[in-house]
């Protein structure tokens, strides 16, 4: 369930990580949650790098992972495109 959880948690942490951080994307909503699923799975990845556990399913802390991973990767994003 590893992988799959982590897209999910990245759609909605990708829409989390839009009203987190309001404002224009050059790419519009599309590319918004794309950088949520990415973000998730970053989030995911650096959870279990510092030792914070895997992603066992759905809990809060999972949740929190991938909404700062995908705002890792918005705010990148932005910097990028600007």
């Amino acid at each position: 369930m590893g992988i799959i959880s982590w897209i999910v948690f990245g759609l909605v942490a990708g829409a989390l990580a839009k009203l987190i951080m309001p404002g224009k994307d050059p790419g519009g909503i599309f590319v918004t949650i794309l950088i949520g699923i990415a973000g998730g799975i970053l989030g995911g990845w650096i959870g279990t790098f510092l030792g914070f556990g895997d992603v066992s399913g759905f809990n809060l802390k999972s949740f929190a992972l991938a909404i700062a991973g995908s705002l890792i990767l918005l705010g990148g994003y932005r910097l990028l495109k600007r």
